[in-house]
């Protein structure tokens, strides 16, 4: 099947899940991940609709940016060094993977030298892995009431990414806890905060994060093939 093709069918199957769930499809948005994607397939996944895309790293983002525009909204959603962040601000609409005050306050300080309130969401790492980034689910509030009270990020929800499983049901309790965390935190109304997003689901286990309520999912494989 062709790119257009598979982003339709990963369309229908978002708007499927959000039905089961009661949810409006429109309240769920798809980020196409084009890591190591050639710009020749990028462009058509944006002619089929591809409004979101998301990259992993500065460098790749940089190039595509500078060659393909800004045609459609540009994530980060891999783990972004704080000596990054100046390059960062200056491509990304959203910014998934904020994982330390450190990161939080550069970020902060490079969007204030632009001019720009740079959105962001405060990265979970709900199972504990050593091998990826992103806070404990209890130190997760404390780092985004910090993250609240700097004057040029944004804070608009979480992002986690749950253990590898071929079954996509083994992710459902994380992203569970996912939603529950933020619950809990908004909750606080903490002054200039908004927990509306939650960026959680990949090509494989999308589905079960729409049921348990995920605002933004992250799809490549699903849409471009393995790579």
């Amino acid at each position: 099947m062709s790119v257009s093709e598979n982003l339709k069918l990963v369309q229908d199957r978002i708007a499927a899940a959000a039905k089961r769930a009661g949810r409006d499809p429109s309240s769920i948005r798809l980020v196409t991940v084009t890591k190591t994607i050639d710009h020749g397939r990028i462009r058509e996944a944006i002619a089929a609709g591809a409004a979101i895309l998301g990259e992993n790293r500065v460098q790749e983002a940089k190039e595509k940016i500078e060659a393909l525009g800004k045609v459609a909204s540009w994530h980060l959603i891999g783990h972004l060094q704080t000596n990054k962040a100046k390059y960062a601000v200056k491509l990304f609409d959203l910014i998934h993977s904020v994982d330390s005050l450190e990161l939080a306050k550069e970020l902060d300080k490079q969007a204030e030298k632009i001019g720009k309130k740079q959105n962001v969401l405060i990265e979970v790492n709900i199972a504990g892995e050593a091998s990826k980034a992103g806070m404990a689910v209890r130190e997760a509030p404390a780092l985004v009431r910090e993250a609240a009270r700097l004057a040029n990020i944004s804070v608009q929800g979480l992002m986690t990414m749950p253990p590898w499983s071929a079954d996509p049901e083994d992710s459902r309790p994380f992203f569970r806890i996912l939603r529950e965390l933020a619950e809990a935190i908004a909750k606080e109304n903490i002054p200039g905060l908004s927990m509306r997003e939650l960026s959680m689901g990949m090509s494989g286990d999308f589905e079960v994060a729409i049921e348990e309520g995920a605002t933004l999912v992250r799809v490549g494989t699903a849409i471009f093939g393995e790579r």
